[in-house]
């Protein structure tokens, strides 16, 4: 069973994310606050606020870890059309601060003409990148020459997705039969436009990033995606949080040795799960992409598990009330490409990331969060059935809101 804590964030707005550093003992939350916060793990497994400080001029959507091969680095986006870099530094003997360590603002990065959605370093082989993604339909890359300068960053590739984008993730793989590739979700909300999420790969011969898929299946607004780690697969799979939880699998086709364009892809969907009955903010793996958590706005983290079939079931509910949990919502289905049958996703031990309102550090037991900054729930509980909730009431359905107007603002996640 897994038991859920509160912790009294004091953020004066909304928190719109979560976020744990490599080792899973820090977490920095964001808010329309227009701060982050900055909380360290005690030996005795509470969580205290050790920095707070206002980062942008607007609700900050998005907070996210640098590896710890880089320092004590995070990044942030913003409402206010911006992203920045922090980096934690420890006063020196001449400081008044000696001893004691301290956020800084390393650089802003000012290209987006829009609202900033996402941030998101790249995987720790690829250096010290940085993507961003806008309403403006533009995701930016960035790179530090220096790692010990992060003053400096210079804008590497610029792609244009079309659509207002809203999230994205890197492909963890670091073989060398795999060029860089990133997911880009849109939550533009014209159903009639399908191919909401875009794959970009890499070209070295043309160095840089064209489009290798469109997941035309995907009509809906997307509001996270999340890479599966890889660890030697030849294929990829890649989780959605949409209207429902949806899981791809990308296989890429032999290619000739002449081909000098991007990988295509067989493209399979594995599992789909209404079970949350209501839009799904937030999808995170663990550290072996086995368990897939999933948070919506029916206030649960359903967490989902794939048996040696790689048929997925639901192997339990947190909800963040408190209330007892007497299985899933909505509807049981779920698809499996490779064998036709039906099933329900898994179990979570969340690796370093967030999974929506509540929001779990990788490798110990999972703490809840919240999207209100306010007390945020009791303790909750988990139990492994998953075959119906007629007896649970509904939470009311809380929408993020993004601006229409980009010079107006407003809150989201």
């Amino acid at each position: 069973m897994f038991v859920a804590r509160s912790i009294a964030a004091d953020h004066k707005d909304l928190i719109h994310d979560v976020s744990y550093d490599f080792h899973g003992r820090r977490m920095a939350t964001c808010s329309s606050d227009q701060s982050v916060k900055v909380w360290d793990k005690s030996e005795s497994g509470e969580w205290h606020c050790t920095a707070s400080w206002k980062t942008h001029s607007g609700s900050v959507w998005r907070v996210t870890w640098a590896h710890p091969e880089f320092g004590q680095v995070l990044a942030s986006c913003s409402f206010d059309r911006t992203a920045a870099v922090w980096e934690e530094i420890v006063g020196e003997s001449n400081d008044k601060q000696r001893g004691q360590s301290h956020w800084i603002k390393r650089t802003t990065l000012v290209d987006s003409r829009t609202s900033v959605t996402d941030v998101k370093f790249a995987p720790k082989h690829m250096g010290l990148m940085l993507t961003t993604c806008s309403a403006d339909g533009v995701v930016r890359i960035y790179e530090a020459p220096d790692v010990m300068n992060l003053s400096q960053w210079s804008l590497q590739h610029e792609i244009c997705c079309k659509l207002s984008c809203s999230c994205i993730s890197w492909n963890p793989s670091s073989s060398r039969a795999h060029p860089p590739m990133i997911a880009v979700g849109s939550d533009d909300s014209n159903v009639t436009y399908g191919g909401k999420v875009q794959i970009y790969e890499y070209n070295e011969n043309t160095r840089k990033y064209a489009k290798a898929e469109t997941l035309m299946t995907v009509t809906d607004p997307v509001h996270d995606i999340a890479f599966a780690p890889n660890l030697g697969r030849s294929f990829h799979v890649l989780a959605i949080a949409t209207k429902d939880v949806r899981i791809f699998k990308l296989l890429p086709l032999r290619r000739e040795a002449s081909t000098t364009g991007p990988t295509k892809f067989e493209v399979q969907i594995v599992a789909q799960f209404e079970n949350h009955n209501s839009q799904v903010w937030r999808v995170s793996w663990n550290i072996t992409s086995t368990l897939l958590a999933s948070s919506g706005d029916d206030g649960c983290v359903r967490l989902w598990k794939a048996n040696y079939m790689d048929n997925w079931k639901c192997t339990g509910i947190l909800k963040g009330d408190g209330s007892p949990v007497n299985g899933s919502s909505g509807q049981p289905g779920i698809l499996n490409a490779t064998t036709g049958s039906a099933a329900q996703g898994s179990q979570n031990a969340l690796n370093g990331t967030s999974a929506g309102r509540y929001f779990f550090p990788p490798l110990d037991s999972p703490w809840a969060g919240s999207r209100y900054a306010h007390l945020l729930p009791p303790p909750s509980r988990v139990e492994h059935t998953c075959d119906a909730d007629t007896g649970s009431p509904q939470s009311p359905q809380l929408r993020r809101r993004r601006p229409v107007n980009p010079l107006a603002e407003n809150e989201g996640e």
